[in-house]
This record gives structure tokens, sequence and C-alpha cells, in this order.
């Protein structure tokens, strides 16, 4: 029965597709309409308002069970309109959002404005005594706990200012104290990339502040940031909206939070790394107990109970949205089978806590409100996980698979297991590629022409762009925008000088922008329709690469790091070897240069290395970020080399820096 249906799915796509092609390829193209332009920007279409429409009459969105808890405890609010870097640029403007009020605009999902409300609020929250949240001056949430002697920060946001400032609200209202430990719950920068701004390293080390991770986390923030950190970042731009500005017909919320800062990220690597499940350490007097969660929604990740408090943190395995299988910007595939069994071990296990609170939104209070939160968290994971494989194994393709599973009746209840940053759609295409991988099975599409040659093709055999044109328009102008914007995007990726079809294809996406209850996805389609208007916007840059995050990073990580820079056909001499030696770190690392790789090995002085190179790791740093050259770091007595000269230079010169504004919604 299922097989039958996705195949009764699959064949009307399919003759939908044939008569929508033959009726443009036979038909004479529409020359007399080539200058019909699409509806001015920043307007909602009278489809997208009767879709937006819909979506709201279909939901509670009037429920005040989320405002009394974001509105909960709150102290006090950072004064002024925003926060600044040292250079006075704003880092986070507090105000910008202030226009998030009243009953949504057309341009906007009306369930995303409801949570725009919830994720705009902003100021120092009690959550229970002896804990409080910092929420709305970042992507994240930071708490901090108070332990015998100090403060306990956890998760200290994205940017070292709003870390700062987030600090600085504690201690103006709940009195001056030095921070005693620092726990990051999981592996993604919003969670440690603010670090120095709540605590200096040198501080750290001579007072033996503990700084908690979950195991694996240096490894996986390495991975995410710096090995493939310029493309994450990159697509980031777009998935998170950093270049466009606050509005209605703009920037809203992300759904997770806000939005975020555009400060400096930094990390300051862990003390200890806690393994495991029911592990307990105790910081500055305060007992946590840890529950390991690597794998589910970051590849490093734990959540810990607190006994004194009977309170339970879930990090970022629960919040107050549907998260990402499989998050937009790229990263691995996550394990929705056991993030829904993690879950259930914290219900299990801690169920009956006063409060839960996470990594990103509000708490909830009160243990039958805290077991149905956990409850349904778990099932809407365990829900998309087991239909999706479901229905795969009943012969349904991704796409399929997708477009077939149904909200579940949870949805429309517990407003914290919406898409407001993951959804449906994607996170089932997430499970089929965590099991069956990317390709969906069909033959042709195993070894499809790439986008380009596969787009000059298609439109071609439309008829031509003019016919193209016209068919696309058909569809805009029926509220099919996912159809019209298929038809437009190939005909931009057959030619991207093409003015009408980008106009056609911005226009398209906005209207998906405005009707999608995902931020990510809001701000996907709005940046990638600003993006085929505008050009490259060439600001909204995360910096990974910076010497306060790369200061943090392993010797032989950073190492890894050059090697997925190494240009194989720039390398004309024989291999060789080369050895580094860091005076400071007592570190060797073995380069060993072929004409496919260059290696990195930790350890180990080769007896034939071309040339050996000795300093401190400190000014590697400053080479590798490109702040001195090498001449100058020997100049200054910082460096020295022993061998042949030109083997060194051979190597850096075949090492690539790729450029961080590439086009990704055009060719």
């Amino acid at each position: 029965m299922i097989i039958d249906r996705l195949t009764h799915m699959s064949r009307l796509a399919g003759i939908s597709l044939a008569i929508g092609l033959a009726l443009a390829a036979c038909s004479e193209p529409e020359t007399e309409r080539s200058d019909v332009a699409p509806p001015p920007s920043g307007e909602a279409t009278e489809a997208t308002r009767l879709a937006n429409a819909a979506f709201a009459a279909r939901l509670p969105l009037g429920d005040p069970g989320d405002f009394e808890d974001a509105q909960r405890g709150l102290l006090a609010q950072i004064e002024g309109d925003a926060i600044y870097d040292a250079d006075g640029n704003v880092v986070w403007p507090i105000k910008a959002s202030d226009f998030i009020a009243g009953e949504s605009p057309d341009t906007v999902n009306p369930s995303l404005w409801r949570q725009a409300k919830l994720t705009n609020l902003h100021g120092l929250f009690e959550v229970t005594d002896g804990i409080w949240q910092v929420r709305g001056y970042d992507l994240a949430v930071m708490t901090v706990i108070r332990g015998e002697t100090g403060w306990i920060v956890i998760d200290p946001l994205l940017a070292r200012e709003t870390a700062a400032a987030s600090l600085k609200l504690v201690n103006d209202t709940l009195g001056q104290r030095p921070v005693t430990g620092i726990i990051y719950t999981h592996s993604h920068a919003d969670h440690f990339g603010g670090v120095r701004g709540v605590i200096d390293e040198d501080d750290a080390r001579a007072r033996n502040v503990p700084i908690l991770a979950p195991e694996g986390f240096l490894t996986a923030a390495v991975t995410e940031n710096l090995l493939a950190g310029n493309h994450m970042s990159r697509r980031a731009v777009l998935m998170f909206g950093n270049a466009l500005p606050h509005g209605p017909a703009a920037q809203v919320s992300v759904g997770l939070g806000p939005a975020l800062p555009k400060g400096s990220v930094g990390l300051i690597p862990p003390t200890e790394e806690v393994p495991g499940t029911g592990t307990r350490r105790t910081v500055d007097g305060v007992i946590f107990e840890f529950i390991d969660a690597a794998d589910t929604e970051a590849p490093g990740e734990f959540m810990f109970y607190l006994p004194q408090f009977n309170a339970l943190c879930t990090a970022e395995v629960a919040s107050g949205t549907l998260h990402n299988a499989l998050t937009p910007r790229g990263a691995h595939v996550r394990d929705l089978l056991k993030w829904s069994q993690v879950i259930d071990h914290v219900l299990t296990e801690y169920g009956t806590a006063d409060v839960v609170f996470a990594s990103h939104h509000w708490p909830k209070w009160g243990a039958e409100n805290v077991e149905k939160y956990l409850r349904d968290q778990r099932d809407i994971y365990r829900y998309i996980h087991d239909q999706t494989v479901r229905l795969a194994n009943a012969g349904g393709t991704i796409a399929e698979v997708a477009g077939a599973l149904p909200e579940p009746a949870l949805q429309g209840e517990a407003f914290h297991t919406r898409g407001y940053y993951g959804t449906l759609n994607h996170n089932a295409k997430a499970v089929y590629q965590f099991y069956f991988g990317w390709w969906d099975g069909v033959p042709a599409n195993y070894h499809a022409h790439p986008p380009v040659e596969r787009a000059t093709r298609l439109v071609a055999a439309m008829g031509g762009a003019e016919a193209a044109l016209a068919e696309g328009r058909r569809a805009f102008e029926s509220g099919d925008y996912r159809w019209a914007a298929d038809v437009f995007n190939n005909i931009v990726f057959a030619d991207a000088t093409n003015t009408a079809a980008r106009d056609w294809l911005a226009a398209s996406y906005e209207q998906m922008g405005f009707q999608a209850e995902s931020g990510a996805w809001r701000a996907y389609y709005l940046s990638g329709a600003q993006e085929l208007r505008r050009g490259l916007p060439e600001v909204g840059e995360v910096n990974m690469g910076n010497k306060d995050f790369i200061a943090g990073v392993a010797s032989i990580d950073l190492f890894n790091a050059l090697s997925v820079r190494y240009a194989p056909e720039k390398m004309t001499r024989d291999p060789f070897e080369l050895n580094f030696r860091f005076t400071d770190t007592q570190e060797d690392i073995l380069v060993d240069v072929g004409r496919a790789v260059a290696f990195p090995r930790l350890g180990g002085v080769p007896q034939n290395a071309a040339a050996t190179i000795r300093m401190k790791r400190s000014a590697f740093d400053d080479l590798m970020l490109r702040q001195r050259s090498f001449p100058q770091l020997v100049q200054a007595g910082e460096a020295t080399l022993e061998g042949d000269a030109t083997a060194f230079a051979a190597y850096f010169e075949a090492l690539e820096t790729p450029p961080f504004w590439f086009n990704v919604v055009e060719p």
C-alpha cells in the first residue's frame, strides 16, 4: 500500500512535469511578455497572504503558556541600543527587533512571528534560586550558577562582546563574583566562542578554573569550524541571514534564537573532556551529573543534572523548537534514533525535576510540565526517524519520503516541537541520508550532469530561455513558487546574466521565505533573493580563522587544516619531508609532502628531512593567519630554518587560501 502510494505520487509528479515540458516545447515563446517584471520586492503576494492566513487558522497561536514562561523571572536588561566591540562597531543591535510586536505582517509566517516575539525577549532571568539565564543577546543562552565562591558559566555564547556584556549584567544585578567554572555543553561555536569575554586564559590557568566539556569536544569543534569551516561559514551567512537587515520583510528570527552576533569568536581548550553517563564532577561546590549525548545535536555533547537544585539542563538536545538532523550550513548527519533515546533516558531518570532549561529558549517549570516537554521532544525525533525509515523501506525515494511525511498531531499542540529551525521535510531527508546516503537509488541520478550543464540542456529542451521564463511566470502567478523557483533557477544556471530570470527567481525565493515557518529556511530564501538582486554581500562573515580561536586548537589539527588546502598540482618537485619544532610546546610535527597529499604526523624527527623549522607555536599562528611572514619572524629572532629553504617555500606556495564569498545561489 505504501509503495503503491509513493509510486502513484511519483508517477503524478512525472506526468505533471511531462505535461509542463510538452506545453512549453510546443507553444510559441511568449515574446510579447518578455519584459514583464516580478512584483515589487518586500511585498507579499495574494497567494502568500492566503497561505499565511490558512497557517494561522490551524494553530492555537494565542496560547499564552510560552509567553508566561519566557517572561518569568525577568530581573534586568542591558540598557542602551546596542552592544559594541572595542572599535565601536555594533556587535548586537538590541533595539533592532523592536518592530516585532502586534499581529504578524503578511510577509512573515504567523507561527514564526510568534516564535520571534518569544526569542526577542531579552534580559537576565531567574530560573530558580541559584540559577539564572541571560537571554536575547546572542543566538544562544548563557546560564550562570551560583557556586560557593563565584559564578559557574554554562555556554558563554558565540562572541566575546556579547558574553562580556551578559556577565556584566549578571554582576551589576546580582553582585560581583569571579568566574570559578566554565561548562561547554557541546562543540558548536555559539556555546564556547565568547569564553574570552567571561574569563582570561592566564587567569583561568592561575586559579585552576575548571573548564569542562563533553568527550570529543575539541576534535568536533576543530572539524566543523576549521577543517570544513570555510564552506560551512559561507552557507551560514545564508542560513542565519547575517547579511539581511532587520525588518518584517527581512531578518525576523532564526527560530533557534534571534540572530547571530557580529563579534570576536575565540576558544579556550577545556581542562577536561568528561566521559560517559552518570559521571559526576563538583565545580565550586556544585555537583554536576553528566549525561553523554554525543552524535545527537552535536558530535560532542552532554546534558547534566544538578541534584542540589533538582534541575535538568538539556543543552541543545531538547529546546524550544524542532532541531536539525542535518543543518543547512552543512555538518555530519545526526542520529535521530539515538537523539530520541538520549531524551528518553533523561525523561525516565530526571523527569521529576522541578525545572528543565536548555542552551536556547526558556525553561519549563514543574514536574508535570517537565515530563510532558521531554516526552514531546523525544516523540518528535522518534516519529521522524521511524516514519522516514518505514516509508523508505516501502520503496520511497528521498524526495518522496520527505513529501509524504505528514505532520503529527503533537506538533499542533506543542509549539516547542514545531519546525522553527529544523523541519519535517529537511529532517526526513537527513534520516534517509543517514541510512542510505545521498543517492536515491534511481540510476539516472547516480551520475547526473553537474548543475550548469544540466540546466543548459533543460532550458534548451523547454524551448529556450523565453519559453522557460513563460513557464516560470505561469507557475509564479498561480502561487506555485516551488516550481517557479525550479524553472527560474535552471535559466540562471544556464545563463547567469539573464536579468529577467534572476529577478523572477529572487521574487520566487522571497515569497517562499515569507511563507516559511522555519527561521533558517526564511533566512536562506531571503538571503538568496538578496544575493541575486545585489550580488555577494561581503558582510556578515563569522570569522573562525582568528587568533583567539586558533590559539586553542591542537597543533596537529592546524596541520590537518593546512592539508585540506594543499593543491598537489602546484607541487612540481620530488616528494620531501619537513619537520616543524615548536620550542614552547616541545612538539615535533613531520609533514610528508608528496604528489597527492601533504600528510602531517605528530612526533618523530625524520633523519632526512629537507628542512627543520623551529619557532614558537604562537609565531606559527601568526604565520598561518598571515599576520606576519616567515622572513619577519626570522628577522625578529622568533624562527630559524635549517636545510633546504626552497622546500619550505614550495610547501607553503602549494597551500591555497579558499575564497569565502563563493557563489551558492548562482553558478
